[in-house]
């Protein structure tokens, strides 16, 4: 009989301090690439003074989960002494090379991770990010023409978002093998990098700093973010707290691996106490085919119990356990994406004061979004309602669909067929506090109800899962966005 390690004590919150630097690494290098519009725009005009041109002003969109603005993105192209206008349609292609890599490389992630150690998963989907911010910082000063730049920046757009699946989906397993408030930490951290990125387009309305010094320092601050990461990443295994769990869930690996080689093993000692074991211990009382039966096969089967316990199962078999979960989370992804930014982004202070315009939609949609989706998702730290099998859960995250209308009839411009029923800031700003909250969330309850409900071995499995149908309603919303904005 063995007994149970005790697990030990996370010391100075450690572990729990490098999960939430984790989760804020995965999230941060992309909305400081998003957040970034304006740098590219001027960079596409093929100016001159574009090298270094500013970063965000008040019409840019911060982006979380992946979301990107939807705006144009124009050249000059100058033939002979007339102006001619080249649209690169920037954001359409930024919004397309950003979703698809994330959901193909995602859903890669959650068949063939097991063809590849976690480590080296994580570790180069790290590096490879890191070395393509850096390369986007150094482009800021190397003179280029406008389609060289745009294949370039298009190409790392796709890389990074690649390597941001397998990273996501990895550090989502690896979080599911630690008690369920790191997954609330995980998701908290990832909250953050929408503050950043919010706040970063906040800065960019008030700061008059040189542009060039800007663009390269804006590009310089995700590489350090990242290599912060790394270095953290590194750090968790040899933590205490952290071995534990990661042992935990390797513990069984020296047991047989087969039932077939238990049933071999149980053949091999009933044969030894019928005829006598041949090593001259025939001195052994010979126990009959009944005995047998009630004592060597019971333990041979309870061996096969305890060795399939400890056995990953397929990832069909682990789906069937989290469906509701990763059903749940698409559908309050698609919701939120589906209005967030593409109708937010068209609404409009009832005021009309242009020094408020200014701030009106970084602040009241942005910031705001960012801040409460932070708040919702460390709520879930203390309080988690309803349960994990509570059939009211799918119903409430189901019942978020009426935000669509809400914010659809808020004071948005450009209207044709909507009437507007909110068209004060206040109304406006309330619906976004709940709309943004409730985001969060159930969000954080779904990432972290999935690996509750499967076995430790199937942690990882169902965290690339659940990050595939995160990705999966990522890109439902992203579509149906251009549908709602027509409908306005």
């Amino acid at each position: 009989m063995t007994t149970q390690k005790s697990a030990p004590v996370d010391r100075g919150c450690a572990v729990a301090v490098i999960i939430f630097i984790l989760g804020l690494g995965t999230l941060l290098p992309w909305n400081f690439f998003i957040t970034a519009m304006e740098y590219f725009d001027d960079r596409l005009k093929g100016t001159a003074s574009s090298i270094g041109a500013t970063l965000v002003t008040n019409e840019t969109t911060p982006v979380t989960n992946g979301t990107t603005t939807v705006t144009n993105v124009t050249t000059q192209v100058t033939n002979g002494t007339t102006p001619v206008t080249k649209d690169y349609k920037f954001a359409s292609w930024m919004t397309l090379l950003a979703q698809l890599p994330l959901l193909l490389f995602t859903l890669a992630n959650s068949f063939l991770y097991q063809r590849i150690k976690e480590k080296v998963r994580i570790a180069v989907s790290m590096v490879s990010i890191l070395f393509l911010f850096l390369l986007t910082a150094i482009m800021v000063k190397v003179p280029m023409q406008p389609h060289s730049f745009f294949s370039i920046t298009m190409a790392t757009i796709w890389f990074i978002n690649s390597f941001g699946a397998v990273l996501q989906g990895s550090l989502f397993g690896l979080v599911g093998l630690l008690p369920p408030r790191y997954s609330t930490l995980f998701m908290s951290g990832q909250g953050l990098a929408g503050i950043f990125a919010a706040m970063a387009s906040l800065f960019s309305i008030l700061s008059k700093a040189d542009k060039a010094s800007a663009a390269l320092g804006y590009f310089i601050t995700p590489c350090v973010a990242t290599l912060i990461t790394l270095l953290s990443y590194l750090l968790l295994p040899h933590l205490e707290f952290a071995q534990f769990y990661f042992e935990k869930s390797k513990c069984h690996h020296d047991q047989p691996e087969t039932t077939d080689e238990l049933l071999k093993g149980a053949d091999k000692e009933k044969l030894a106490l019928v005829n006598g074991d041949r090593n001259g211990f025939n001195n052994k009382p010979i126990i009959t085919n009944g005995d047998f039966e009630a004592s060597g096969t019971k333990e041979a089967l309870f061996m096969m119990q305890q060795t399939d316990s400890h056995s990953r199962s397929s990832v069909l078999a682990v789906f069937k356990k989290i469906w509701v979960m990763a059903l749940c989370v698409t559908c309050v992804l698609a919701v939120t994406l589906s209005v967030f930014p593409a109708v937010t982004v068209k609404v409009k202070s009832v005021y009309g004061n242009k020094e408020w315009d200014r701030y009106f939609l970084c602040v009241c949609c942005f910031i705001v979004f960012n801040v409460m989706d932070l708040i919702g998702r460390s709520v879930t730290s203390m309080v988690q309602w309803p349960s994990k099998r509570s059939s009211l859960f799918p119903v409430l995250v189901v019942s978020r669909v009426v935000f669509i209308p809400l914010i659809m009839l808020c004071n948005t411009d450009k209207r044709q067929y909507l009437p507007v029923l909110f068209s004060h800031d206040i109304a406006f700003l309330v619906i976004m506090t709940l709309f943004a909250l409730s985001n969060g969330y159930f969000i954080c309850l779904c990432m972290s109800y999935a690996p509750q409900l499967v076995r430790a071995k199937d942690c990882e499995t169902a965290g690339a899962l659940m990050t595939f149908f995160l990705a999966l309603g990522l890109s439902l919303g992203a579509a149906l966005s251009f549908l709602l904005r027509n409908l306005l």
